[in-house]
């Protein structure tokens, strides 16, 4: 072979492969047989081999690796030695090292004697102690440790299994049937602000337990239809249902309650109401149990003498004597059918109204009524009512006369106070209903009394329904507010829950407040500014034209058209041409042509939203006139709590808090009390400037000394406020304060059947009734009485000047104009004698009789939209009522419609 292609000799060394075959020889290409130098034999001969070298003594590590160095081992190490038993090798004993390995100390020729070592160690570690639970996992390493092998996590799932089984069989075990004669709801008490009782509410005084066969089959059969058709089918429960529940919870989603009926008989058996997954599970387990152990039918006459029907009803023979009068066994399939509608929930589907702001009557009649419908349609739908006889029910049942215990103003307090809980607890009226809270309440019973008697003085001395029609279907309604905490003291909501009138007038809704509205533009203006200032805020001694019938101008200064696209003019209650007069003589004499053009010069979403900071809901606001430049003479409709609660901010200048009726909750479950969170007292927050507030102040006390209000003048200490009266003469307020208390007073009048409102023309055999007499003289009854516990008063603080003047006075005023007959007053204006009194009216030195409505009478137009409600205090019950819409004539000093505003093209709307 020739010599470019011999290998190169190889290294002194040996290489890998003379350590592994244990060379001892000289160095060179091949290492030489294994029986030649004396070494043990191969791993993998046998200990009897010819060829194999006598057995070495021990010498250790060192000694193998001397031995390896001197036979011209590679630079490897060479094996560690035999005696070191550390190896995993094949090799005879004393054999020289692997490259990972040394050579084992077994017997010769067997494994770890000593050959050359094939391990994946240097030395074998002794092993550990064995673990019954090997996690983290031995003999791993890194994040390998903690991956669970398949035999662990197989074993954790059955021990899990095996777990749940034996713990839901003792659950089983455990759990009872429920009685319904143990279902007993507890009573809800109510107490005063000086604690003690106000009243108790609930309980089980209302309940009757009938057995199955005195239920009629189709009130049965009306209720399985409409809530659960598979009821003699299922085995009680429904995992779909107590998934979504379950789920719900978990995420913070809506909670629900059972979805089979027996599954609400479960429910409406126990008086732990909270939503939690504890009680869903031990509801689950007793609803399995009934669904083994019970009749279906027992199941059934369970859960109708179990469930709540309204009315403070319990059962099914409470629910037919609060509704019809009658017993159960002898309802009808259309008052059957009703019955089952309301358990959907009654506080929405009774027609009496419920609380909260969907819950009024109107919307509860509708939703009842299309129930009603519904359920009669599915009886036949599920086969348990034949087509024939479904036609022939058409009409509505007819309901009997509510019932209540709660005499004079305590059932609207107790009202007012469950809204109020509800809202912050964030539960349903019907757990609530379920019994065991203590509710600690605002209301002051004094206050309360003085309220009630200031009312039925002035009813009684102005109303007369036997002789005069328009005296008839005649509310009032009142609140009061203190204005540093937004406490609720007193209201006024009707004449008693137990004389049939459920309607809370201190919640009143669809009432527009007239020119009680007007401080919110005066305020808007000094703190916002108009277009004519800039933006610079503007004094109340700011002129501004108040003539009768003047032409309204956009920002733009163009003509505001009215519906039929001519020039819209604004009218007062007077034709007197005023020409310039200060804001501060507009207020006082309810002049609107002023305040409607600087409702537009400042913008009319600046006032929405100053309004809304003094508590003002949004969904108050008369959402047809948002645009529309009668919005500044109050066709909004908050309630009477609002308004007590918004001037408070006046009062309080600038501040403003929140109206609450509870000061705090405790709930007894399983004979341990707790005090519930979320009844703090509301925080206290900025409206606006105290500057604004002090001069809003201001002006409103000369309303009072000067003004349309001057009946209150004589009252003794000073106070603030302002006179409302509207469109057709439908409503009339007064809303003041002191700095102790902000009182709020409403008259209307509305049609029991249709809940609109009707006219007051002609109402106490007057012509037309204005804030400044009726409500002003309740006002003035009420607070004289109620503020002998703050005497003397704190007095108003001193208003700073504030805002540019803006506007110039102008010559004499000129001739009146007469207008026309469709746009003229229903009751005849009298010509205002040149100190701005209206003619006839006396003097403010002049006296008058206290029930002499004649005497200091301010007028006022306006028309109103629909409140949807919200919660003044807790209190959203009140009747809803649909107000003609604007007309832009007038009926008074203190509003009247208006154009649709809209400026030039390119000009955002306010």
């Amino acid at each position: 072979m020739s010599e470019h292609r011999r290998k190169p000799p190889q290294s002194q060394g040996g290489g890998r492969a003379a350590v592994r075959r244990g060379v001892t020889g000289s160095p060179g290409r091949r290492a030489a047989p294994r029986s030649a130098t004396g070494s043990p034999s191969g791993s993998y001969e046998s200990q009897d081999s010819s060829s194999a070298g006598q057995e070495q003594p021990y010498e250790g590590r060192a000694a193998a690796r001397r031995a390896a160095q001197r036979s011209g081992g590679g630079r490897r190490r060479a094996a560690e030695g035999a005696a070191a038993g550390a190896g995993a090798g094949r090799g005879a004993v004393g054999g020289g090292g692997g490259r990972r390995g040394g050579g084992g100390s077994g017997g010769p020729g067997g494994p770890g004697a000593g050959g050359p070592g094939r391990g994946r160690g240097r030395g074998a570690v002794p092993p550990g102690k064995r673990r019954i639970i090997d996690y983290p996992r031995a003999g791993k390493l890194g994040w390998r440790r903690f991956v669970p092998s398949w035999k662990q996590v197989t074993g954790t799932f059955v021990a899990f299994c095996a777990a749940m089984m034996v713990a839901g069989g003792i659950a089983y075990a455990l759990v009872e049937i429920p009685d319904v004669k143990k279902a007993e709801a507890q009573t809800n008490v109510f107490y005063w602000d000086d604690d003690t009782q106000m009243a108790a509410t609930g309980g089980t005084q209302n309940r009757q337990i009938v057995p199955i066969y005195k239920i009629p089959e189709h009130m049965r059969y009306a209720v399985i239809s409409a809530e659960n058709a598979t009821f003699y089918k299922d085995s009680g429960i429904d995992p779909m249902g107590i998934g979504r529940a379950v789920f719900n919870m978990a995420t913070g989603g809506e909670t629900q309650g059972g979805s089979t009926i027996t599954q609400q008989f479960v429910k409406n058996t126990y008086l732990d109401q909270s939503q939690t997954l504890t009680r869903k599970a031990r509801e689950l387990f007793i609803s399995i149990k009934v669904g083994a152990e019970m009749e279906k039918d027992d199941v059934l006459a369970g859960y109708l003498n179990a469930a709540y029907y309204g009315r403070n009803a319990y059962g099914i023979q409470s629910a037919a004597q609060a509704y019809f009068d009658k017993d159960a066994e002898e309802l009808s399939l259309s008052e059957s059918a009703f019955l089952a509608a309301v358990l959907k929930g009654p506080n929405l589907y009774n027609p009496d109204g419920g609380v909260g702001a969907n819950a009024s009557r109107e919307a509860n009649t509708k939703r009842a009524h299309a129930r009603w419908k519904w359920i009669l349609d599915r009886m036949v739908e599920t086969g348990n009512l034949e087509k024939s006889k479904r036609d022939q029910i058409t009409k509505f049942p007819e309901l009997a006369k509510q019932k209540s215990s709660l005499s004079g103003q305590t059932g609207y307090l107790v009202d007012t106070a469950k809204d109020y809980v509800t809202t912050k607890l964030d539960i349903s009226p019907e757990e609530l209903e379920q019994g065991g809270y203590k509710i600690y309440t605002t209301f002051n019973k004094t206050r309360v009394k003085q309220m009630e008697k200031a009312v039925e003085k002035t009813k009684k001395a102005f109303l007369d329904p036997d002789k005069r029609s328009r005296d008839k279907f005649v509310q009032f309604g009142a609140a009061s507010v203190d204005p540093k905490s937004g406490a609720i003291v007193a209201l006024y909501g009707g004449e008693g829950m137990d004389k049939g009138h459920y309607t809370n007038n201190a919640n009143t809704r669809g009432v527009p407040v007239g020119s009680t509205w007007k401080p919110y533009v005066l305020a808007s203006a000094m703190e916002e500014g108009t277009v004519e200032s800039g933006g610079t805020p503007l004094s109340p001694e700011s002129l501004y034209n108040g003539d009768d019938r003047l032409i309204i101008n956009d920002q733009n200064g163009n003509p505001i058209k009215d519906a039929e696209g001519n020039p819209f003019r604004q009218k007062n209650e007077s034709d007197r041409m005023w020409g310039k007069v200060t804001l501060r003589k507009a207020m006082e004499q309810s002049i609107n042509t002023p305040f409607v053009q600087l409702g537009i010069d400042v913008g009319l979403s600046k006032t929405r939203d100053l309004a809304a900071r003094t508590g003002i809901l949004e969904e108050s606001f008369d959402k047809g006139n948002l645009k529309n430049a009668s919005f500044s003479l109050g066709t909004s409709t908050p309630s009477a709590i609002r308004m007590a609660d918004s001037y408070g901010s006046f009062a309080a200048e600038g501040a403003h808090y929140e109206p609450y009726s509870v000061s705090k909750v405790t709930l007894t479950k399983n004979g341990k009390e707790e005090i519930l969170p979320g009844f703090e007292k509301p925080k206290r927050k900025t409206a606006m400037d105290s500057a604004v507030a002090n001069n809003v102040t201001d002006v409103l006390q000369d309303v009072i000394k000067t003004g349309t209000g001057k009946k209150i003048a004589d009252i003794g200490f000073p106070v603030a406020g302002k006179t409302g009266t509207t469109d057709k003469n439908k409503s009339a307020w007064f809303v003041g304060y002191t700095r102790e208390l902000s009182t709020s007073v409403t008259l209307f009048r509305t049609d029991p059947k249709e809940g609109k409102l009707l006219s007051m023309n002609g109402t106490g055999g007057v012509p037309s009734i204005h804030g400044g007499d009726i409500p002003a003289q309740i006002w003035k009854d009420y607070m004289k009485a109620a503020m002998k516990e703050f005497m003397p008063p704190e007095p108003f603080p001193e208003a700073e000047k504030i805002g540019e003047i803006v506007g110039k006075p102008t010559a004499p005023p000129s001739p009146t104009e007469t207008p026309d007959p469709e746009d003229s007053a229903t009751a005849t204006p009298t010509e205002p004698d040149p100190s701005g009194s209206p003619s006839g009216e006396p003097s403010p030195g002049e006296s008058c009789d206290p029930f002499d409505w004649k005497c200091n009478q301010n007028g006022g137009t306006t028309d109103g939209g629909t409140d949807t409600g919200g919660t003044d205090g807790g209190a959203t019950g009140g009747e809803t009522t649909t107000p003609e819409p604007p007309t832009g004539g007038a009926d008074g000093g203190d509003s009247g419609g208006g154009g649709w505003f809209g400026g030039p093209a390119g000009r955002p709307e306010e």
